[in-house]
């Protein structure tokens, strides 16, 4: 769930001085907090003393840190309210939209904690040969000693707690660095972890813009990053020269085909969801859609009656009154304005929307845009926003030549009632994942590696065993069953030696009896 650089940062408060940041809601343009930045020698005594206390970390057992864990959980279930309402404070969401971030972190939570001791048992590879036969063979998984995480501003919980839990189970420290924009929520629950249950002090916060990430980076030993591709850019060039490992999950221009024998209402219902939950502020939001031709103005005309429905605005629950909130930054919403402007010159038509809302907040309303092409922005660039262009396309083949047709390759969705079908399309878009006739629902199969492709990111987030051995490095033990004096290759070389090792790499590795035999001429 990446979000976009910005360089819209929270200002600071008059008279203040700038180690300050105060954070506005975007929806009403009203304080929600302040917080102290960190300089970089604070990121330095941060990381020192994680790293002091990750030994004692991870010599518990699985179920001792599961246990730290599910007490980490129960609080925040304890303090739902105040930390969603915190969440929407900072970030200016519906109340429907806080609300999804919670149960990520509780899934995640509960998927590690259960499963981490199995993912990260020993394993035992079997020998590859007969002339390996004697060998008994182990594969350990030993935490890399300090984690950083790296996160964006569009999901105060939920990004961070989609990769969090692994690294924690898998025994390593981690120093987090929540974005400036929306920095509060997190350091509540890093507060929770530290304070309130009186946990190892493994976890911290590091508070601060992107000096303070780049100092984060330069002090841990594996870095998982969510964010912009520039950023991700600069951040994987800098692990490659420190030669430590990273995760990158970044933008998305997901796709969206949509079959001529497609479910046109589901997929009308999926297609104002998945572009506009959020604002469409998430790396795998609906950004683009395909309709054959043959069907296009019934969906289209589905999709307009249902974004028209749609409240915005930040309400305050319990009963929602809004559907999705504001836009995160001033310089996000110039994003979205500079896309519908750049499409409605080249030809483009607004059904619904196009033009943020009077008053105060940041708020854009859900805009349809029809005629499109690729010569536009909206279908090139990753937009970020409640904006949903669809396309016209004469059949399947150009649908997804036109998927295909873009530097991201995050997720996206295929919509046909034919099972057999939709695997054989799914087959042939360049992404990391593919939902058949639903949207956005592959992040949350825990079981299932998340990775994109292209400028989409490397390595994957969460995801099985994958999603916590990344955290880890191998040691690979080698053992013997039985151990004579000397070993056939050992010294010293003699020719009877030689000829042994060559007769016995011919018997076991050719693949017909004359080689094995060192016959000459052909069969």
């Amino acid at each position: 769930m990446s979000a976009p650089t910005t360089t819209n940062d929270p200002t600071t408060a008059p008279g203040t001085a700038p180690e300050e940041l105060v954070i506005r809601c975007p929806g009403t343009g009203e304080i929600a907090g302040r917080v102290a930045v960190d300089g970089v020698e604070d990121v330095a005594a941060r990381a020192a003393a994680l790293r002091s206390a990750q030994p004692a970390w991870a010599a518990l057992s699985f179920a001792e840190r599961a246990g730290w864990m599910r007490r980490w959980r129960d609080w925040m279930l304890d303090e739902e309210q105040a930390l969603l309402e915190l969440v929407q404070r900072e970030t200016g969401k519906s109340w429907n939209d806080t609300n999804v971030e919670l149960p990520v972190a509780l899934e995640v939570i509960n998927y590690y904690a259960k499963h981490a001791a199995a993912f990260l048992a020993p394993e035992h590879p079997r020998p590859h040969s007969v002339a390996m036969a004697t060998k008994r063979i182990a594969v350990h998984f030993q935490p890399h000693q300090l984690v950083g995480l790296i996160t964006p501003w569009n999901g105060p919980i939920g990004n961070p707690m989609l990769d969090l839990p692994a690294a924690m189970m898998a025994g390593c420290a981690v120093l987090t660095k929540p974005s400036e924009i929306t920095p509060l929520t997190w350091a509540e629950l890093v507060r929770g972890w530290r304070e309130a249950i009186g946990a190892p002090p493994i976890l911290d916060c590091a508070q601060g813009g992107g000096e303070i990430g780049a100092a984060v980076v330069d002090v841990v030993d594996m870095v998982h990053f969510t964010g912009s591709v520039a950023t991700g850019r600069r951040i994987g060039a800098r692990c490659g020269e420190r030669l430590i490992p990273c995760s990158l999950e970044l933008g998305g221009k997901d796709p969206m085909v949509v079959c001529a024998d497609a479910d046109l209402e589901r997929a009308a219902n999926a297609a104002v969801w998945g572009g506009f939950m959020g604002a469409g502020q998430a790396c795998i939001s609906v950004e683009r859609v395909y309709v054959e031709d043959e069907v296009h103005d019934a969906f289209v005309d589905l999709v307009v009656e249902r974004a028209d429905a749609l409240r915005v605005g930040m309400d305050a629950g319990p009963r929602p009154e809004a559907d999705f909130g504001a836009m995160a930054t001033e310089d996000q919403i110039r994003i979205v304005e500079r896309h519908v402007a750049d499409a409605q010159e080249k030809g483009a038509r607004t059904l619904t929307g196009g033009r943020r809302l009077p008053g105060p907040g940041l708020f854009y309303p859900p805009t349809v845009l029809v005629d499109v092409d690729h010569s536009m922005a909206c279908m090139r660039e990753e937009t970020f926003g409640p904006t949903l262009p669809i396309m016209r396309v004469p059949d399947v083949d150009e649908a997804v030549r036109l998927a295909n047709d873009s530097p991201y390759g995050l997720s996206g969705s295929v919509w046909t009632r034919d099972r057999e079908k939709g695997e054989r399309i799914a087959q042939q878009l360049e992404v990391g994942a593919v939902n058949l006739n639903n949207v956005l629902i592959n992040l949350f199969q825990l079981g299932a590696p998340q990775g994109g492709w292209r400028d989409s990111g490397i390595g994957g987030r969460l995801g099985g065993p994958s999603g916590i051995r990344k955290y880890c490095h191998e040691r690979v033990v080698v053992g013997d069953r039985i151990a004579p004096s000397s070993e056939p290759v050992w010294y010293p070389a003699t020719s009877r030696r030689l000829a042994l090792q060559r007769r016995g790499a011919r018997l076991l590795g050719a693949g017909d009896w004359r080689r094995r035999l060192g016959l000459r001429g052909r069969a």
